[in-house]
């Protein structure tokens, strides 16, 4: 893949952080991602607001803004570790997945398992791995590509390299992609380069985000992610759709999101993007 087939796309975390510090709507994120100058949105079920389930409204909006939708991104209250939600996780992912359908090329990125529950850590590796598996069957059948997207926060089931191991060991990679976090693998894996080449056949697209070298959220190009060589090895995944997603959580974005997806957006054309 050539430097002009990537895509940069922006992901709405960067308000959503900012909880009710936040007072605007799906609208003001799609006019200030626009006016960032990027070509590319991937919504929360959290930020997508009033088009919920209004999908050809919300596609006429991202028309008239110029932006193409990358991904739906959905997490759950149970952190998918939960036996008796998954009935509830899967219709959560059923109804992602229909309102995705709408919009072709774009995926359901299903959040990473956090530990919410008592019990053994370890049971929660099977029961996450069932939601996935057959979210993505569930998938399969509506045309949209289901990815997993593990994170570092709160107390994570998929932290460091054993966790990623273990959960890619139990998800059928025919049916479940892997969104790759540059700042979530740096805060748990010793080496991310490793990690990308170990599972690149898995990576549908990617987040890049950066952090220092304590773990502390960084804008990008600020901290230690080598976002070349992320470039790189993502562009020899076969699967990869050429999609850098850029997500931003550093206290910078939190003073003034706007400002700082357009400066990160700006630091992606120093690598051709």
């Amino acid at each position: 893949m050539t430097v002009k087939d990537l895509k940069v796309g922006c992901q709405t975390f960067t308000w959503e952080m900012l909880a009710d510090r936040f007072a605007g709507g799906p609208d003001d994120l799609l006019k200030a991602i626009a006016d960032g100058g990027y070509a590319g949105i991937e919504i929360t079920d959290t930020m997508i607001g009033r088009y919920a389930d209004r999908p050809a409204e919300f596609a006429a909006a991202l028309n008239s803004t110029g932006l193409t939708l990358v991904s739906f991104a959905f997490g759950s209250k149970s952190g998918f570790t939960l036996k008796e939600s998954i009935g509830a996780d899967l219709e959560a992912a059923q109804r992602w997945i229909d309102f995705a359908a709408a919009f072709p090329g774009a995926l359901v990125s299903m959040g990473s398992a956090t530990v919410v529950s008592d019990g053994p850590r370890d049971d929660k590796f099977p029961v996450a791995a069932e939601v996935y598996n057959r979210a993505g069957e569930l998938g399969r059948k509506a045309g949209v590509d289901v990815a997993v997207h593990p994170s570092s926060h709160h107390n994570t089931l998929l932290f460091d390299r054993a966790d990623y191991d273990r959960i890619f060991g139990l998800i059928d990679p025919s049916q479940v992609g892997w969104v790759p976090d540059t700042g979530h693998i740096l805060r748990g894996h010793k080496d991310m380069a490793d990690t990308l080449t170990t599972y690149r056949d898995r990576i549908r697209y990617v987040h890049l985000k950066d952090v220092d070298a304590s773990g502390n959220w960084a804008m990008l190009g600020k901290g230690v992610c080598d976002t070349q060589t992320v470039i790189d090895i993502a562009s020899t995944a076969p699967r990869f759709n050429g999609w850098l997603v850029l997500e931003e959580e550093s206290e910078t974005a939190a003073a003034d999101p706007a400002a700082a997806v357009k400066t990160n957006r700006q630091t992606m054309r120093g690598y051709g993007a």
